[in-house]
């Protein structure tokens, strides 16, 4: 039976990976907006970054890879927008894991829709792809716009073009409102400590409270990023869903790239320790890694307005406090 609410009937947002980085952001600027928010979780899923939002959010159990429990989960809730940031997102583990990286980004998404479809409901769905699909981008063509050829170079960009393309397939054929956004690198509070600037925030953060030697571990410094601090990108995704038009696809980044050894740099400056040494691990460099990626942000800008408001100094202000506060 559909879940009912008790109040007047208001719009319903469905977050898959509600219990994630972007996710957990995404549900708490969906419930600041005035939307009953539900979430997908599966029963193992840590919580830690919705428990704050206890008594507001409705979780369902679902898991990407049964149908049936998708399905249940769309007549449950018959939602009027879904927002999609579930996903298998680490690139490393994407080499040490392809198969699953594959299944969960690509057979996850198409029993996403295949759910959506059986339910006989049409929802906006907004689907989180990546700029690691252009991967190798030649110096002539950057800020890339969305026309930029795709030369992926991981199997995780390989698993988010096949994603976005069968998010333009069921558009084409099944009549799906899925709007595609290819969101460039995106930090801030929550972010996973393998993720660049969070393990670098983290070691920094170790190191001031005496539990790490004063020495930073790192992996290839000399990649360039567009950076987006993470609340103004699912602001991005919020826009898109509302604005964008079904079928096209959008860049959603800050048109400037950080060296990520300036990442590294700056997070050292802001710290309380200021001896700390760099070194080099080699656990930590990738087969190919991706030289540069900075975006246009153009086309989106002008069809929703979009901007992003949080310097990435603060953003890597605030995730270095958030991880002080845990370690």
């Amino acid at each position: 039976m559909p879940i009912r609410s008790k109040k007047k009937r208001i719009q319903r947002c469905l977050v898959t990976g509600v219990t994630g980085f972007a996710g957990s952001h995404m549900a708490e600027l969906l419930l600041a907006e005035g939307y009953e928010v539900f979430g997908v979780v599966r029963w193992r899923s840590r919580s830690e970054h919705i428990d704050h939002l206890n008594g507001r959010l409705h979780l369902l159990e679902g898991d990407l890879l049964d149908l049936r429990s998708l399905q249940d989960v769309m007549l449950s809730v018959l939602p009027d927008y879904i927002f999609h940031l579930a996903a298998q997102s680490f690139v490393p583990t994407s080499w040490t894991s392809p198969s699953v990286t594959f299944e969960t980004n690509v057979v996850g998404s198409c029993n996403l829709f295949e759910a959506v479809r059986s339910a006989q409901i049409n929802p906006v769905i907004h689907i989180a792809c990546s700029s690691e699909e252009y991967g190798l981008v030649y110096p002539h063509e950057a800020p890339i716009k969305e026309t930029n050829p795709l030369r992926p170079l991981s199997p995780y960009a390989v698993s988010k073009v096949a994603m976005d393309f069968m998010g333009y397939q069921y558009f084409k054929n099944y009549g799906l409102k899925i709007i595609r956004t290819r969101g460039f690198n995106h930090e801030g509070p929550r972010r996973g400590e393998v993720f660049v600037s969070s393990t670098f925030a983290k070691q920094v953060a170790l190191i001031e409270a005496g539990l790490q030697t004063p020495v930073v571990y790192v992996g290839n410094l000399e990649a360039k990023r567009d950076y987006t601090d993470v609340r103004d990108m699912v602001r991005g995704y919020y826009l898109a869903a509302m604005k964008c038009e079904p079928g096209e696809v959008y860049n959603i980044c800050s048109g400037r790239a950080w060296v990520i050894r300036d990442v590294l740099d700056y997070l050292i400056s802001i710290s309380r320790v200021k001896k700390i040494k760099v070194l080099e691990d080699p656990k930590r460099l990738r087969p190919s890694d991706v030289p540069l990626l900075l975006g246009d942000n153009s086309r989106f800008v002008a069809k929703t307005g979009w901007k992003p408001k949080i310097k990435f100094e603060q953003t890597l202000s605030d995730t270095l406090d958030y991880w002080r506060a845990r370690v």
